[in-house]
């Protein structure tokens, strides 16, 4: 095929490689498994750009949002932060769900483990757990990804 779509039938190697060096363009073999192999000219560094450009666009652009908590945080606070977590996972972020434990508070993980699982519940229509709630010295960390 040349330079402008056209169909060029069945030409030698040579003649195509010398169009394609007039045009100053590539000679770019796309179909190698058929018999006779299908030649293309055009600009391969173009070729390899948008392809790698189709590529890479179907990722989004996920950045990493974090809410933190307590384990005496009051139901109203989080739903203010659940609230904001929801915003977050509609523009595609994942959210970081951290419940700090200070001081005594680490005698009773169990109380940091129900406001986890509160927050999960509620966040649950607007994303999926990614990780589940671990526990990292004074701080329980789950990461949540947007569906």
């Amino acid at each position: 095929m040349s330079e402008t779509g056209e169909q060029l039938g069945i030409i030698p190697t040579e003649q195509a490689l010398e169009r394609a060096r007039d045009a100053g363009l590539d000679l770019v073999e796309v179909a190698p498994g058929e018999r006779p192999p299908v030649c293309r000219i055009m600009d391969y560094g173009k070729f390899k750009y948008d392809k790698n450009k189709k590529k890479n666009s179907g990722s989004s652009h996920t950045k990493t949002k974090e809410i933190r908590l307590r384990p005496k945080t009051g139901d109203e606070d989080i739903r203010t932060k659940v609230r904001q977590a929801e915003k977050f996972l509609e523009h595609k972020d994942k959210v970081q769900v951290s419940v700090l434990f200070r001081g005594r508070e680490m005698a009773h993980i169990e109380e940091g483990r129900k406001v986890m699982e509160q927050v999960i519940e509620i966040l649950s229509e607007h994303g999926k757990v990614e990780t589940k709630p671990q526990q990292h010295g004074r701080r329980m960390i789950c990461m949540i990804a947007p569906k």
